[in-house]
């Protein structure tokens, strides 16, 4: 952009801002210029009001599934982040390469003000809809930005900052972007650093995941940093042509041809055998690029070997054109556990008598897995449909749930919609955390789930449809029915048949649990026994989810050839007893027995005390190191 239009830009901004604003440094910086000249150049008005646009409940819901393996680490990621910013009114957020927000993770002190009331999960924070904002302005520049107050081009949007940094695969395709906002007034200079080392993190992990069947290498010419961030890793095929680079690769290659196709020997003047000979005899390999810069070079993943196909599985897949469901088994699902083989018992017997299920568990134990289960059970041809109840906006649940009829409110669509019950017909539907459906909506589904009977928003016509009902909730809900958040007639019609799954910590086959999430990961790696038992010792309130983030990470900083106790000490918590002041032991012995107290509810806890879930976390965190 010339000088000329961005000095226009920047006049008329500050024009249209009655000349009262002018960061400290002068000119504001040279990416907001842009924008702000971006924004002029669409037509936006600067003070105007962001155009608010919210993807419907199916088309979420398909967005989160098309980006399922970025989703899953970006959320890892943005519960770390939650902890490292804690009580600075924040609001995390993830949003896919369009700018559609997936995931959200918000302090309760964040509440929502007429500026920001918008940022909610399915809404879309694009630049061209929403004007100069971090989440837009990252993708709209492909590069993490820092959008402070009166920076933002619409000025409804000048009491909040955001910090926000653009998530790439291993290709260089931008995929998502993550971005942490604030109050203005309560903004934390170190925050951009965080969420920038979150997006590093996140595309590590992309880039070890989807290149796991290849040779990768972690690269630096210091060897003290090839398990940091800093790292440079190269992924190559089994020809030594270079398959992937994230940016710090490509930054300790710079001036090279390091380019996707590139031959091992044109990077580092070795043929690419020689190399795999070296790696044989050692750990790492000292390298010297054709600029004649040093580089110390670590293995992190090996291209597994083939394994054939066991005789009894290969029989039973050319007997059939699908195979039974005992050949089709989901991840995670272990059944070792007592309480584990018992619940996929009565999973069993409930599909077959087509009872509702209710399935209850902490957050990451796998209750849709388990739900999955269900579906795949249960034989239906038609769809497995998860609704989060807790995600979608309460004025739009019902609407979005039983569909609606051209016209039937401001808004819609002309042509209306199906609703997301009907995708569900000769199939299942699962209410995930149907405890955080407000009172007015559960009256709505306890009609649905007495008749069956389909009844869009605006229509006056029913259809009856077959689905199987599940139900999940994280949350003791005869606790909410005692304290009157929730109707026990609702509970009664979907606590037909109840399994309760049991949390991580608890479970008695977590050695073996920790070792099929790892092989997940990575089909060759080990694990030690201390560094199982020092995982056992953690309290895991992320369960699965948790474990799987923590091992992500223990796998790309590892040492050597198997996880030992300081890889994975490293990426936990140290261990400690309730550590601190006398204050603060009696805080975390407050929120034990809060937590207690509500059924070993987080979200509960959190709403009784008045803190936010982070602070719960932190202290379940602290009293599992003791």
């Amino acid at each position: 952009m010339a000088d000329s239009e961005r000095t226009l830009a920047h006049a008329r901004a500050l024009r249209s801002r009655g000349m009262a604003w002018m960061p400290p440094e002068g000119m504001p910086p040279a990416t907001i210029l842009d924008s702000w000249a971006r924004c002029a150049r669409a037509g936006l008005a600067i003070d105007g009001a962001p155009q608010r646009q919210v993807v419907e409940g199916m088309e979420l819901a398909r967005r989160r599934e098309h980006a399922a393996l970025v989703r899953r680490l970006a959320q890892a990621e943005l519960e770390t982040l939650s902890q490292q910013i804690a009580g600075s009114n924040f609001l995390l957020a993830f949003a896919d390469r369009d700018g559609v927000i997936l995931d959200l993770y918000a302090d309760n002190r964040f509440a929502m003000s007429d500026a920001d009331a918008g940022i909610l999960a399915g809404s879309c924070w694009s630049e061209q809809l929403c004007g100069t904002n971090g989440l837009g302005t990252a993708l709209a520049t492909g590069t993490p930005v820092a959008v402070t107050g009166p920076e933002h081009y619409f000025l409804k949007l000048g009491d909040i900052s955001c910090s926000a940094a653009p998530v790439r695969d291993a290709l260089g395709e931008i995929v998502g972007v993550l971005d942490a906002s604030s109050y203005y007034a309560s903004r934390q200079q170190h925050t951009q650093v965080l969420v920038k080392m979150a997006a590093t993190q996140i595309e590590n992990s992309l880039l070890l995941q989807q290149m796991r069947s290849h040779l990768i290498l972690a690269v630096h010419p210091r060897a003290e940093f090839l398990a940091t961030l800093s790292a440079g890793l190269l992924a190559f095929d089994e020809r030594g042509r270079l398959l992937a680079l994230n940016q710090r690769g490509a930054v300790l290659l710079s001036g090279l041809e390091a380019r996707r196709g590139a031959s091992f020997e044109e990077l580092f003047g070795e043929p690419f055998d020689l190399m795999l000979a070296r790696l044989h005899r050692q750990p790492e390999l000292q390298l010297r690029d054709a600029l004649g810069s040093s580089l110390v070079a670590r293995v992190i993943a090996r291209p597994p070997p083939p394994r054939p196909m066991p005789a009894a599985v290969l029989h039973a897949a050319t007997q059939a054109r699908h195979p039974p469901p005992e050949l089709s088994s989901l991840p995670g699902m272990l059944a070792e556990d007592a309480a584990v083989a018992e619940a996929c018992r009565v999973l069993r017997a409930a599909v077959a008598m087509r009872a509702p299920i209710l399935i209850q568990g902490e957050t990451g134990t796998g209750k849709e897995l388990l739900a999955r289960r269900a579906h795949e059970l249960s034989g239906r041809r038609g769809e497995f449909v998860a609704v989060n109840c807790g995600a979608l906006p309460a004025e739009l649940f019902e609407a979005e749930l039983f569909g609606y009829v051209g016209g039937a409110f401001t808004g819609a669509r002309r042509e209306g919609n199906a609703g997301l019950i009907a995708s569900a017909d000769g199939g299942s539907l699962l209410l995930d955390e149907v405890g955080e459906l407000p009172l007015p909506l559960q009256a709505v589904l306890l009609r649905f789930l007495d008749d069956q009977l389909l009844r869009p928003v605006g229509g006056i016509t029913a259809r009856k449809v077959d689905v199987q009902l599940l139900a999940a909730s994280h949350v003791d809900l005869e606790a909410e029915v005692a304290a009157r958040r929730f109707r026990d007639d609702l509970l009664y019609r979907l606590n037909t048949i109840k399994i309760a799954l049991p949390p991580l910590r608890c479970r008695s086959d977590f050695a073996l649990a920790v070792r099929s999430v790892l092989a997940g990961l990575d089909a060759r790696a080990q694990i030690s026994e201390a560094a199982v038992a020092r995982l056992q010792r953690h309290g895991w309130p992320g369960n699965f989810r948790e474990l799987r983030a923590v091992l992500t990470r223990a796998l790309l900083h590892r040492q050597g050839q198997v996880l030992t106790l300081d890889d994975v000490a490293a990426q936990l918590p140290a261990v400690a007893g309730l550590a601190g002041s006398a204050l603060q032991r009696h805080g975390t012995e407050l929120v034990l027995r809060e937590y207690e107290r509500c059924g070993r509810s987080v979200s509960r806890t959190s709403r009784q005390l008045g803190i936010s879930r982070t602070t719960v976390y932190r202290h379940l965190r602290e009293a599992a190191g003791s």
